[in-house]
C-alpha cells in the first residue's frame, strides 16, 4: 500500500521501523477517537460543500462500522499502514472508493493525531476521577471510622503531639480534593478542539471549526492555528503535573503504611491476602503492594519532567520529536488507574490498632497538652513550658490522655462533611456530560 505521503520511491525498511517506532501499538488507543474526530470532520465538510449531501451518510456509515471494530478488539493496525489515520482512510478507501479518499481535505495527519490525544485524555481524566472519587470516599469513611482513636503525630521521626487516625486518613482524601482541582485544570485545557489547524497553519478551505467543536463536545476551540500546533506536547505535560499530584499524594501514604505496618510501630495491619511472604523467613508479612505503589507514584512523578525534556527548546510548528511523548504519555492513564484502584482496596480493608497508647513511650506527646492546661488555667505559656519541660527531665511528667480539639479540621472537629462538599464542588464543575452527550449523538446512540 502507497503512504499518504508517497511520491514514487520506497523508504529504506530499517528507516521506516526507525521513524514509526511504537506508533502502531500506541495508535490503537487512540483509534476510537480517530474515528470520531473524521465523523466531525466529514460532517464539516459535507457542510462546506466539500463532500454532497447523498454521500455524508455512506460515509458515516462506514465510520461507525470501524467504530465499532475498535470496540469488539477487531480493529488492527497492519503493516502497512504507518499509523491510526492511514489505517481507518485505508478502510474507508477499500469500502468506498474514492469516497473514502475524501475525508482528508482541509485537514493533516498533525491535527489528525492532536484531535485524537485530546479526546483521548480528556476521556481518561474522567475515568482517572471516577477512581479518585472512590478512593477519596474510602479514606473518607475510614476517617469517620477510626476518628476516635489516637495516634502519634511526628516531626523529625520523632514522637510530637497527639494525633488521630481521624486525622490521618482525613487529610490523604483533602490532598486529593487539592489534586483533583489540578485534574480539572488539566480537563478544562485538554478539553479544547484543535481540528482544523491543518499543519499549523489552517486552509484556504472555509473550513467550519465552530462546527466541528461542537460535534465533538469541546467548551471551545485552540483559536489560534499556530498555537494549536504549539500546544501538542504542553497539553501533556500539563496532564502530567495533574497525574504527578496524584501519584505524590498516593506515594506519601504508600509510604505511611509500610512504616505504620512494621512491628517497630504497629499501628496499622493490612489484609494478610494483600501481602507477601520471605522464601526463608516463614513470620513474614512484607508490604510488597504499597512498596510497589510507592515506586510506581515516583515513575509517574518523573513524567512532566520527561515531557519537558523531549518537547524542550522546540521552535513553533511540527517536529516528529513530538512522536515520542506518546510512548511515556499514553501508558501513564492505565499506571495511574491501577495505583488509585489497589490503594482503595487495600484502605478499605486496612484494621487499625485502637491500644497504641497503651505503650508507655508515646506518654510524651501529651506534653504540649499540659503546656497548655497550665496556661489556660492562668500560667504564662513560657514558665508552663519551663515547667513541664522541667517535670519530663526529672522523670515527674504524668500524661492526661485525654484529648480535647475542637477547632475546624482538629483531633474533635474533623470537618468531613465540609471536605466532601469541597470536593462535590470540584467535581461539579467538569462538564464531563457535555462531551459524553456529545460523542453518543455523533455515534448514533
Amino acid at each position: 500500500m502507497a503512504k499518504l505521503w508517497d511520491k514514487g520511491f520506497e523508504i529504506n525498511a530499517e528507516i521506516e521501523r526507525y521513524t514509526v517506532g511504537r506508533d502502531r501499538e500506541l495508535d490503537m488507543l487512540l483509534a476510537p477517537h480517530d474515528v470520531m474526530g473524521s465523523m466531525a470532520h466529514v460532517t464539516m465538510l459535507e457542510s462546506i460543500g466539500l463532500i454532497g449531501k447523498d454521500e455524508l451518510p455512506v460515509l458515516l456509515d462506514a465510520l461507525r462500522d470501524i467504530y465499532r471494530s475498535t470496540q469488539d478488539g477487531t480493529f488492527t493496525i497492519e503493516p502497512e499502514s504507518e499509523d491510526v489515520h492511514s489505517q481507518v482512510e485505508l478502510m474507508l478507501t477499500r469500502k468506498l472508493g474514492d469516497l473514502g479518499k475524501k475525508i482528508h481535505s482541509g485537514r493533516s495527519r498533525n491535527d489528525q493525531v492532536l484531535v485524537d490525544l485530546k479526546l483521548f485524555t480528556r476521556t481518561q481524566l474522567h475515568l482517572i476521577c471516577q477512581d479518585m472519587l472512590d478512593l477519596f470516599h474510602e479514606l473518607q469513611a475510614q476517617s469517620e471510622r477510626y476518628k476516635a482513636v489516637l495516634m502519634p503525630g511526628y516531626t523529625h521521626l520523632q514522637v510530637a503531639m497527639p494525633s488521630s487516625f481521624g486525622l490521618w486518613f482525613g487529610a490523604y482524601a483533602e490532598s486529593l480534593v487539592d489534586d483533583m482541582m489540578m485534574m480539572q485544570a488539566a480537563y478544562r485545557q485538554t478539553n479544547r478542539n484543535p481540528l482544523g489547524s491543518a499543519a499549523g497553519y489552517g486552509s484556504s478551505f472555509p473550513l467550519d471549526r465552530a462546527l466541528t467543536t461542537q460535534l465533538l463536545g469541546f467548551d471551545s476551540m485552540d483559536y489560534n492555528v499556530v498555537y494549536a500546533q504549539m500546544g501538542r506536547g504542553k497539553m501533556e505535560r500539563n496532564v502530567a503535573f495533574a497525574i504527578a499530584g496524584v501519584a505524590g499524594t498516593i506515594a506519601k501514604l504508600a509510604f505511611d503504611a509500610c512504616l505504620f505496618n512494621s512491628q517497630n510501630f504497629g499501628f496499622v495491619r493490612l489484609p494478610k491476602e494483600c501481602t507477601t511472604g520471605s522464601s526463608i523467613m516463614p513470620h513474614k508479612k512484607n508490604p510488597d503492594v504499597f512498596e510497589l505503589t510507592r515506586a510506581k507514584c515516583n515513575k509517574l512523578q518523573a513524567l512532566p519532567q520527561q515531557i519537558t525534556l523531549i518537547m524542550n527548546n522546540l521552535p513553533c510548528g511540527y517536529f516528529r520529536d513530538l512522536q515520542i511523548i506518546k510512548e511515556v504519555f499514553l501508558p501513564a492513564f492505565d499506571e495511574l488507574r491501577d495505583i488509585i484502584r489497589m490503594t482503595t482496596y487495600i484502605v478499605g480493608k486496612m484494621e487499625v490498632n485502637e491500644h497504641i497508647l497503651d505503650d508507655s513511650r508515646y506518654d510524651l506527646m501529651f506534653s504540649v497538652e499540659e503546656v497548655n492546661r497550665l496556661t489556660a488555667d492562668g500560667t504564662p505559656f513560657r514558665d508552663a513550658y519551663r515547667q513541664v519541660g522541667l517535670d519530663i527531665e526529672a522523670g515527674k511528667f504524668r500524661p492526661d490522655k485525654q484529648v480535647t480539639h475542637t477547632h475546624e479540621g482538629s483531633i474533635g472537629n474533623l470537618c468531613t462533611r465540609e471536605i466532601a462538599d469541597l470536593m462535590q464542588q470540584v467535581m461539579s464543575e467538569f462538564h464531563f456530560n457535555r462531551a459524553i452527550r456529545a460523542e453518543e449523538k455523533l455515534l448514533g446512540e
